[in-house]
C-alpha cells in the first residue's frame, strides 16, 4: 500500500503472474522482491519455498537475482528498517563469498519449507553502500479502529517529510 501512496498507482502493478519467480511488485516497470522478518536482529529469509531437496540444490546452482529485493525488517517496540537492495549488491555479495556463505540449504528429512539467505549474507546484504535503507521505529498502536494501511500511509509521509 505505501509503495502505491508514494509513487501513485499508474507506476505500482501488483498484480504480478505466479510464474514470475522473485517479482512481487513492480515500481516504475522495475521488478521487486519483497522479503519480510519479524526479529530483534536480522536474520535470514526465504528465497524459495520448497520442501524437495532436488528443487532446492537445483535452484542454488542456477540462481541469479532477477530483481532487486525490498527487505523489511520489524522489530516490534524497536528499531528495525526498510532496505532496498540492489540486484547487483546480490550478485557481488554471491560472487564474491560463495554458494556455502550465502544460502541455507533445507536439511534432508526435516520440513523447513524452502532454501534462505543466510544470516551473515543479509547482513552483508543490508551493510552494503549501495544498499538504500529507511530506519523504522516498529510499534502497535493500542487504537482498534487503527488500520495496517493508515500505519503504512503514515511512516510513508513521515519518510516524505524527513526527505522534503
Amino acid at each position: 500500500m505505501g509503495l502505491i501512496y508514494q509513487f501513485g498507482e499508474e507506476n505500482v502493478i501488483t498484480n504480478i503472474l505466479i510464474t514470475k519467480n522473485e517479482t512481487d511488485v513492480t515500481v516504475f516497470k522495475k521488478s521487486i522482491s519483497i522479503k519480510t522478518v519479524t526479529n530483534k536482529k536480522i536474520v535470514g529469509v526465504k528465497l524459495i519455498w520448497t520442501v524437495d531437496a532436488q528443487k532446492a540444490l537445483e535452484f542454488i546452482n542456477t540462481y541469479k537475482a532477477e530483481c532487486d529485493m525490498l527487505f523489511v525488517h520489524i522489530n516490534w517496540n524497536g528499531d528495525g528498517g526498510m532496505y532496498l537492495i540492489p540486484k547487483e549488491v546480490q550478485a557481488e555479495i554471491l560472487n564474491q563469498y560463495g554458494k556455502e556463505f550465502y544460502f541455507k540449504l533445507p536439511k534432508q528429512g526435516t520440513n523447513p519449507r524452502g532454501v534462505e539467505v543466510t544470516n551473515k549474507a543479509i547482513n552483508k546484504l543490508t551493510k552494503h553502500n549501495k544498499t538504500k535503507m529507511i530506519k523504522i521505529n516498529w510499534f502497535r498502536s493500542n487504537n482498534e479502529n487503527y488500520t495496517q494501511y493508515d500505519r503504512w500511509v503514515d511512516l510513508w509521509k513521515d519518510e516524505k517529510d524527513k526527505i522534503g
